[in-house]
Formats: C-alpha cells, sequence, structure tokens
C-alpha cells in the first residue's frame, strides 16, 4: 500500500476590528471573503496563522489605541504564538507604505478598499514572501462596492447597512474625505438588496450608516433620496425596526422629519452631530450651521416626533475656543438637554484646516472642558431616563451580563454608543428567559445617567 498524502493544513486567519460601525462592516466583508477562500477563522489572535488588525485612523486616540493592539499582536508573534501580522483599515490608507518601514514586524499591509485583496495577501504572507502591500492603489474607489456576503460581527438580530461612504461636508477638524474620499451614495436597487439580504440572515434591526446619511443620493440622483429609501426598507418583511445614525443639522427635510410619524417601525432616534453651539466655533469648523438654526430643528424634532430620544456629539477644545465660547456651548446644553451625548477632546489631525490654524487650545484646558461637560450631561442624561420611569416600552433582548441579568435595547438605546436596560422578571426576583433578539414589553423601574431597570411585563411570556 502507498503511502497517504498528508492532507495540507489550512491557514488560520483572526481578525481585530477597531473604530466605528462603518468599519465593522468592512471587517464583517473581510471575513466574508477570507471565508469564501477556505481560511479558517479563529475566533481569538493567540494561535492563529494570521491575525488581521483593521485599524481606524480618525483622531489621535484611535491611532494609539491602534498602535497598542498592534503591538499586542506583535508581542505573540514574537512569542510565536501568531505567525504573520497584517494591518489594514484606515491607519495603511491614511499612512500607506510609511508604516512597513515605521513598525518592524509588521508583514503586510492593506488600504479601506482592499477587503477583496485580503486573501491573496493573506496566502503570500503565510507562504512567507517578504513584507508586502495589497496589490492596487490606495485611492477611494469612485463608486461604493458592494457589502454582501459578509460575515457578521453583531448579534444576528440586527446589522449595519452601509447606504453611503466618504463625505463632502468638509469640515475644518475632520480627515474622513482624506482617508475615505468624497461621497459616494449606494445605487438605490442595491441599498435595497443588501437590506433584504440581512433581513433573510436574521436581521430584525437595520442601522443605516454613513458619513453623512441624510445626503444620500445627492450625488448619484441629484436630491437626497434617504426617506424613499427608509419607506422602501420599512416595506421588507421581517424589519421590525429601522434606526438611522449619523444625520447632519443642516441637511434635514420636512419630509424626513414627517417620516417618523408616518412609519412606526422608524425609531423615534435622532443622532445629531451638533459638534458645538457658537457661531463663531460652527464657522470656524466649517459646520454650514448656526446655533439659531440647531435651535429650530431641535424644537421642530420634538414637536413633529412623539417621545423622540435626540442623542448628539461635541468637540471641546477646538482651536479659538474661549471660556466664553465653551460657557456658551455649556448654556446650550443645558436648554437643549440631549437624551443622549457624546464629547471628545479636540484632535489636532496633519493634514486638516484646523491642524494649521493658531490659537490651538492646550490639551489639558481641553480634558478640563471635557470632564465638566461629561459631568453635566450626566445629570441630564439621568433626567432624560426618568421621564420614562413606570412606563412601558417595547425592547429587545440583547443577552445576558456577566452577572446574569437579561440586558436589552429600547429604541431610545442604539447599540454600542448607548446605555441599556436590565430587566427582572415580572416577580422583580428572577431574570426572564428571553432569547437574544427577542422583542418584548418592559416597564422602565430604575433611571441612571447611562443604564435603566426595568422588570418585564407579567403578560410578555404570554405574548411571545
Amino acid at each position: 500500500m502507498g503511502m497517504e498524502q498528508k492532507k495540507e493544513k489550512r491557514i488560520s486567519v483572526a481578525l481585530v476590528s477597531l473604530g466605528c460601525a462603518k468599519n465593522l462592516v468592512d471587517s464583517e466583508k473581510m471575513l466574508g471573503a477570507l471565508g469564501e477562500a477556505g481560511f479558517v477563522i479563529s475566533a481569538e489572535p493567540d494561535g492563529a496563522d494570521v491575525v488581521i488588525i483593521n485599524t481606524c485612523s480618525f483622531i489621535q486616540a484611535a491611532r494609539e489605541e491602534s498602535m497598542q493592539v498592534i503591538e499586542e499582536m506583535l508581542r505573540l508573534k514574537k512569542a510565536r504564538r501568531v505567525r504573520r501580522v497584517i494591518i489594514a483599515g484606515c491607519l495603511p490608507q491614511r499612512f500607506q507604505e510609511r508604516l512597513l518601514s515605521e513598525i518592524p514586524g509588521v508583514d503586510a499591509i492593506a488600504g479601506a478598499f482592499h477587503q477583496e485583496e485580503l486573501p491573496e495577501l493573506v496566502r503570500r504572507v503565510a507562504g512567507g514572501e517578504a513584507p508586502a502591500s495589497a496589490r492596487g492603489t490606495y485611492a477611494a474607489p469612485a463608486a461604493v462596492a458592494a457589502d454582501t456576503a459578509r460575515l457578521r460581527l453583531t448579534p444576528r438580530h440586527y446589522a449595519y447597512l452601509r447606504i453611503s461612504e466618504g463625505c463632502d461636508n468638509r469640515c475644518s477638524y475632520c480627515a474622513i474625505p482624506d482617508i475615505r474620499g468624497p461621497l459616494r451614495s449606494k445605487p438605490f436597487e442595491a441599498a435595497v438588496a443588501e437590506a433584504r439580504e440581512l433581513v433573510a440572515d436574521g436581521a430584525k434591526e437595520l442601522i443605516l450608516i454613513g458619513q453623512d446619511t441624510t445626503l444620500y443620493g445627492a450625488d448619484l440622483y441629484g436630491k437626497s433620496r434617504l426617506a424613499e429609501l427608509a419607506r422602501s426598507l420599512a416595506g421588507i418583511g421581517g424589519v421590525r425596526w429601522l434606526r438611522i445614525l449619523y444625520t447632519h443639522p443642516s441637511h434635514y427635510s420636512d419630509e424626513f422629519i414627517g417620516l417618523f410619524s408616518e412609519m412606526p417601525k422608524l425609531c423615534a432616534y435622532v443622532d445629531i452631530p451638533i459638534q458645538h453651539a457658537s457661531d463663531k466655533i460652527l464657522a470656524a469648523m466649517r459646520r454650514r450651521v448656526t446655533r439659531a438654526q440647531i435651535e429650530s430643528l431641535i424644537r421642530k424634532l420634538r414637536e413633529r416626533i412623539p417621545g423622540v430620544a435626540l442623542r448628539t456629539s461635541i468637540i471641546v477644545g477646538f482651536p479659538g475656543e474661549s471660556e466664553a465660547d465653551f460657557a456658551e456651548l455649556v448654556e446650550f446644553l443645558k436648554a437643549a438637554r440631549f437624551d443622549r451625548l457624546g464629547a471628545f477632546a479636540y484632535s489636532r489631525e496633519e493634514g486638516t484646516p484646523a491642524g494649521a490654524m493658531a490659537e490651538q487650545v492646550a490639551p489639558e484646558v481641553a480634558r478640563e472642558r471635557l470632564d465638566a461637560l461629561m459631568r453635566m450631561q450626566q445629570e441630564i442624561s439621568r433626567e432624560a431616563n426618568s421621564r420614562f420611569v413606570g412606563k412601558e416600552l417595547e425592547v429587545v433582548a440583547e443577552g445576558v451580563a456577566a452577572d446574569g441579568a437579561l440586558v436589552a435595547r429600547s429604541y431610545r438605546e442604539a447599540p454600542d454608543v448607548d446605555g441599556v436596560i436590565f430587566v427582572e422578571g415580572p416577580d422583580a426576583r428572577k431574570t426572564p428567559a428571553f432569547e437574544t433578539g427577542e422583542f418584548f414589553r418592559a416597564r422602565i423601574v430604575q433611571a441612571g445617567p447611562y443604564d435603566c431597570r426595568a422588570v418585564a411585563g407579567s403578560e410578555a411570556k404570554k405574548r411571545r
């Protein structure tokens, strides 16, 4: 009998995804391409043949996080617990070939638009090829690539639907247009087809994302088609919730605002980054909106969308921000009373107009302002959550916490960026046994600045 032919070992690949939801979609595409190419997808980097780090490079803090993870993976490589390390995504997209010489031990790099080339790159480095980069250009493609055939990293019951890529707003502090290119909307029919694919894969909540979702379609059709797209997506059987993130305050229309009262599936949750409230700073940021216009929009949203949850983001310490400008921002936020708020200290980014501005604010001053702002916002958020104590909301089960508590979200909480609701059973002693992704009713009984506590309705199990 002849010797049996030795079976070739399949290459195992692990992926670490950093950054925003848009980066997460890229990671899901990478995993889908690698899986289709026959690689073994490893849940943990330790022990994998190849580790891919999908990096973020939006601000300094994101780059520092990316570098920390890269260094951690290179330590695993040095200990022979990982064979090869590839850096992908926004960091190489922004700095390109510099990374191969500046970070010893990295085996390959791939930019933000090289997902389909990763299988070939993995084979090359796994076979011992010298440090390399994905073949092709680092320029942003003219059209948005399809986000199909993804291996999703989110729980099965919700999925991110990227409807556009890049941005035309050119805010003075932002490097995204240089990294991701100009606005390119996904064709209407393609976006609907991808939504159907996600729903067929089990998604009940579709979360629409882009650098500026309110401008969806303007580049392809001469006007925004976001409202039309939302109506089409709501008509897909199996969709329970629609949620729209990353809307710009200067691009709202009455048609879009009207959708929230017309469409029960559209979560009354408005993510509207304003960044500041001082007209001087807004103009320096190139936000194309004034404080008065923001205030008018907030009034309109609250008047026309019952129970609306408003989320925003703020930058403190922008160049030229005086104590008076910061005081104006604080006064505005006290009056506006956003339900959710994310705040960031200004990050001076190479190549941006703001990076070259005079009157840069000292980092320690920016941090002090950030801390003061977040302390104030905690009480505002607690008050906003307290308005729902005693009320029953539809929630979706997210899983079980380390202490055994059931974790859920309502329309008022977006995944990852907002708090959660911890749910007890109707007898206030047991944790109700709902499956992840299951919708049920729960009554809010306690409110904190971020998280709430609730009791599942006594009829919840009967309604399942």
